[in-house]
């Protein structure tokens, strides 16, 4: 019984492969909690020149709001692969291919997701291509937690990448939808303290630049209690009146 149950549990074994860990900028990346990204053609909301952040983007973009520390490539069409990680620099910043930026703060990220609304800690990442008529590739995006070493979210289709054409040209108007990414507290990969990096890998770009900007699931309005209380009682008020319609009785009739 003991004999067979080790050979099950090896079987088992060999159908389930491991993750494997990810290299990056030098570094090794765990992945074992890893969630998995995908990339939708729905156009998210917003430009980057008006009211979302850029984290990595090509040359020519406008000053941040909040001052927003971003990474700038100063791609202007020469360069064929993207391989950058985001960098918390005022005014924008460049580390250099496949080289650690300088990581954002977890609270700050949370603070400004807050600010807009994102209150369960929520976003998207809209991805601005611009080409030639031909379509570039994503190859990968990660979201890593740099204290901690993990690797929190990644898009990394295999095999190929993901083509991507252009839809809206012009430099600041995303053409699809990555996510979605959380920041949530209360689980092992993510603490408030801990430090953040975003990475880009794109081949074939033909055109440029190509950028990536953050942009905050923002939650309705939940009413407050005492704006449920008032529509219930204005429900029942409108269900009365109803009743005493039907029964040939006018509500404001005085005796």
């Amino acid at each position: 019984m003991t004999k067979w149950l080790l050979t099950a549990a090896t079987l088992l074994c060999l159908a389930t492969p491991a993750k494997a860990d990810v290299t990056l900028g030098g570094v090794t990346w765990n992945t074992d909690n890893t969630q998995i990204l995908q990339v939708t053609p729905v156009v998210p909301g917003g430009n980057q020149p008006t009211n979302v952040q850029c984290i990595i983007c090509g040359d020519n973009q406008p000053q941040q709001q909040l001052d927003f520390g971003y990474t700038n490539f100063k791609n202007s069409g020469n360069l064929s692969d993207i391989l950058y990680f985001s960098t918390n620099v005022s005014k924008g910043g460049d580390p250099g291919l496949d080289t650690l930026g300088i990581p954002y703060d977890g609270s700050f990220l949370r603070a400004y997701l807050t600010a807009t609304g994102a209150t369960t800690f929520s976003f998207n990442v809209g991805i601005d291509v611009n080409d030639t008529g031909t379509p570039q590739t994503l190859e990968s995006f990660y979201m890593l937690n740099y204290t901690q070493g993990l690797v929190l979210a990644a898009f990394s289709p295999e095999p190929g990448g993901y083509l991507l054409t252009n839809a809206n040209n012009g430099t600041g108007f995303p053409d699809y939808t990555l996510g979605t990414f959380t920041l949530a507290l209360g689980t092992p990969q993510f603490n408030e303290g801990d430090q953040i990096l975003f990475f880009a890998r794109m081949s074939g770009a033909n055109d440029g630049p190509d950028s990536f900007f953050l942009n905050p699931a923002v939650q309705a309005a939940v009413p407050e209690l005492s704006t449920w209380a008032m529509m219930i009682v204005g429900f029942f008020g409108i269900g009365g009146l109803t009743a005493l319609r039907r029964r040939g009785e006018h509500p404001f009739r005085f005796a």
